[in-house]
């Protein structure tokens, strides 16, 4: 059923598209499973491991799009923690690279969504190359 629902999203996301708008990139962040899935034209392309928010954080649940991108940039809120090819969505809220490899696939964040860096590279070029507007951020629980 759950695989079901998220076809139809896909394909909603995909159908409101204007179909000369090219190719869209929808990033599927799973907070059970620590997981992101992405899509590129509907076709999974990437699953990688995540670390969202630990107990007493949260991470923002919705459908969002980039409103920023910043190669390098660093936490002024959390004492200038480097956040590799940040992509933010909402507020200071982003999805980036980490250093703290050993703890992707668990909770472990303030709320951003951290990446292996080698993965948010190749997101943050993805979101680039096919533009802000053509890409989905799905924040499920």
């Amino acid at each position: 059923m759950k695989r079901l629902i998220w076809t139809l999203v896909l394909t909603a996301a995909w159908c409101a598209s204007p179909a000369w708008a090219g190719p869209l990139v929808v990033a599927k962040v799973d907070l059970s499973e620590q997981r992101m899935v992405v899509y590129v034209d509907g076709l999974q392309r990437y699953t990688w491991p995540v670390s969202t928010a630990r107990h007493g954080y949260h991470t923002p649940v919705g459908r969002f799009h980039p409103q920023r991108l910043e190669v390098v940039w660093y936490s002024r809120k959390y004492h200038m923690s480097p956040m590799p090819h940040s992509i933010f969505f909402l507020g200071g809220y982003a999805i980036h690279g980490t250093y703290a490899v050993r703890l992707l696939g668990r909770p472990a964040s303030h709320g951003c969504v951290r990446l292996h860096p080698s993965n948010a590279a190749t997101l943050y070029t993805l979101v680039r190359r096919y533009g802000m507007n053509r890409t989905t951020i799905l924040v499920t629980r």
